[in-house]
């Protein structure tokens, strides 16, 4: 039995850690590039070593995949390859009819891997919130405001900004993508600290202005890779919807639930969870 427990430890990681290596060696193949097998083979260990920190109990396990994964595409990819990875790039990728860079990337991780592993982008890879879960207020300290409204707005800014640089035909778009990246960067940052002390949540702006989260949230309503309660343990002590940090109702096992598409899989839940019910 005790092997048993030791051996499912290892299940979730090494799933993570195949999925994504399927992934870089069909990417190799197809594109006949080595920097898919590179990139995707250091994004999925990554990953998987999160994962297995978290299962060997480690406290900062997803802080450290945040890192690791937060930093190679934001300095590397971005800084140092000038890729514009925010959503201007994809838009940007997607007009000039590019298949790589933003596109593949939007593609795994925003598009049709979330029906697998849900928001898990958020929580281990997004190099945005690696500065906000920072923030001193991890635990959200008021209700949830209703202006998830304003995810739609920046979103539909992002595409008529690119739009418009191709009808006019502008020159250089390549440069211009690349400083769209550092401001946008910088305006995301600024937004972000912002809004988390006037709001007293780190995950402010995951709530209501992200744009991403417009691709995110329909697919992440089908993941595979889900928290569930056994209600046979719960008490329903309400612990695990205050730690919480994107308000999530984890206590109903149903895809309707309370923003049930916002779950980042950081298992904050699971750890302060009393009696192992999630």
């Amino acid at each position: 039995m005790i092997k048993l427990k030791q051996i499912k430890k290892f299940i979730l990681p090494a799933f993570m850690w195949l999925l994504f290596e399927t992934i870089a060696v069909t990417l190799w193949l197809t594109m006949q590039n080595m920097f898919y097998l590179l990139n995707f083979s250091y994004i999925g260990t990554s990953i998987a070593i999160g994962f297995l920190l978290f299962q060997l109990g480690y406290k900062h396990a997803r802080r450290i995949a945040q890192f690791l994964v937060g930093t190679y595409m934001l300095v590397y990819l971005g800084l140092l390859c000038n890729e514009n990875m925010q959503i201007e790039g994809f838009w940007y990728y997607l007009f000039t009819g590019v298949f790589e860079a933003a596109t593949i990337h939007y593609a795994v991780a925003k598009l049709f891997g979330p029906i697998i592993f849900g928001r898990g982008w958020c929580g281990y890879a997004c190099w945005t919130a690696m500065i906000l879960d920072l923030l001193p207020y991890k635990i959200p300290q008021n209700p949830r405001k209703k202006w998830g409204w304003i995810r739609y707005i920046t979103f539909v800014l992002s595409f008529i900004f690119v739009s418009a640089l191709f009808l006019a035909q502008v020159k250089n778009m390549e440069r211009i993508m690349f400083w769209a990246f550092l401001i946008g960067n910088c305006l995301y940052y600024i937004v972000g600290i912002i809004l988390a002390f006037v709001l007293k949540d780190n995950r402010a702006f995951c709530k209501y202005i992200c744009p991403i989260t417009v691709f995110l949230k329909p697919m992440s309503y089908f993941s595979l890779l889900r928290i569930k309660c056994d209600k046979s343990k719960c008490v329903s002590c309400g612990k695990c919807k205050k730690v919480c940090p994107m308000n999530v109702d984890m206590t109903d096992n149903s895809r309707k639930r309370e923003n049930g598409t916002e779950c980042i899989l950081c298992f904050e839940c699971t750890k302060i969870c009393p009696k192992g019910a999630l």
